[in-house]
């Protein structure tokens, strides 16, 4: 009844961009993080508390027990940040909702052994010019005020390489993070400062696993692409974890075409069939056994998955798009369909430009 209520909101909210994570969807994250009892578990864009909630269930689950986890939501708008106080009180699950506010605006005060996210898509007007090195009124040589972005700004006009940045920072050393990102995070290959913060996160062996969801399965209202993220601080074989080391590798899912239609609608969901793959294919990979059991093989399946080393990606420019490493041999059909996808992924790639340098036009013609 709960939880149906929560997606009758959800629904409501849809045209203000404030929808709820869908069931599926949570679970997929959750699993594909692996919280443990006693992590500290942080959403910084929680809404109705639902990768929370999930957590908690995920944990007690496993341990037959009631969670000692801390569990940490932070949420902008109002009226999710109380429904999410309600949804985890009706469960008796002891949270910290956070008083509504902007997770940006700050670091986070302290590291997270977990970090799950359903983040807003190119948010723009997310500070201010002079929070940010470069801007107008300080100079680009001047050092940053800011340490998640100590080596490169992100810009004030998109917030997409800010929230990845916020999440990267807020990590504990072995602390591992599941967020959406748009497509054009992952693809855009033209220089500047997108390709750079991949270069960084591979350098920095953050990024464990990408994985290309269907369109329209993260909330009612998106139709634009996108990508789960996967951050691990510490992709080592060790007990507890998984056999393999996995250091210097990143795992690519291509489930763009894993979808439910909904009978007499636009409307899909990822169902619970298509997550289970992609979580299986995760832990095979990682080498992660469930209740003691042998963890199964991976290998390597066209047009689903693929392993790739560091190397390797440096050589596609950095790029983070499953689709271009777990494919399949291509048709003619299927060359002309991929052509296609690529131009519509540059497009995107330059409208998104035209939207980080609108704010910066508007200044400058203001300033004449």
């Amino acid at each position: 009844m709960l939880d149906q209520c929560l997606s009758d909101l959800s629904a409501a909210q849809a045209d203000g961009n404030k929808y709820f994570t869908p069931v599926d969807l949570t679970r997929l994250m959750v699993s594909a993080a692996v919280p443990r009892d006693g992590d500290r578990v942080l959403d910084p864009v929680c809404g109705s508390g639902g990768l929370l909630v999930e957590s908690h269930r995920y944990v007690h689950d496993r341990v037959g027990l009631h969670p000692t986890m801390s569990l940490v939501g932070k949420e902008q708008h109002m009226l999710s940040s109380q429904v999410a106080r309600m949804n985890l009180a009706v469960r008796g699950i002891a949270a910290q909702i956070l008083p509504p506010g902007d997770s940006l605006a700050v670091p986070e005060p302290e590291q997270h052994d977990i970090i799950l996210a359903n983040l807003p898509f190119n948010q723009s007007g997310w500070a201010r010019e002079e929070e940010t090195q470069g801007g107008p009124s300080r100079p680009a040589s001047a050092a940053p005020l800011d340490p998640r972005w100590s080596k490169e700004p992100p810009s004030p006009g998109n917030a997409n390489a800010a929230w990845i940045q916020h999440i990267a920072h807020a990590l504990a050393p072995k602390g591992r993070a599941v967020f959406l990102m748009v497509d054009t995070m992952a693809s855009t290959r033209k220089a500047g400062p997108i390709p750079r913060l991949r270069e960084r996160l591979l350098r920095d062996d953050l990024v464990e696993s990408v994985i290309a969801l269907p369109a329209r399965v993260s909330g009612p209202s998106r139709d634009t692409t996108s990508c789960l993220w996967v951050f691990n601080k510490d992709k080592s074989a060790r007990p507890g974890w998984g056999t393999h080391d996995r250091r210097g590798q990143v795992l690519f899912i291509n489930a763009r075409n894993a979808y439910e239609q909904l009978p007499n609608s636009r409307a899909r969901r990822l169902g619970e069939k298509n997550s289970a793959s992609i979580s299986t294919t995760l832990a095979a990979w990682r080498g992660l056994a469930e209740a003691g059991s042998a963890p199964p093989p991976y290998q390597d399946e066209p047009g689903w998955s693929r392993s790739c080393t560091v190397t390797e990606i440096a050589a596609h420019e950095y790029s983070l798009m499953p689709t271009s490493y777990a494919v399949e041999p291509l048709s003619r059909e299927q060359d002309t369909r991929g052509r296609v996808e690529r131009l519509k992924r540059e497009l995107m790639e330059q409208l998104e430009e035209m939207r980080d340098l609108e704010p910066r036009l508007l200044d400058a013609l203001e300033e004449l």
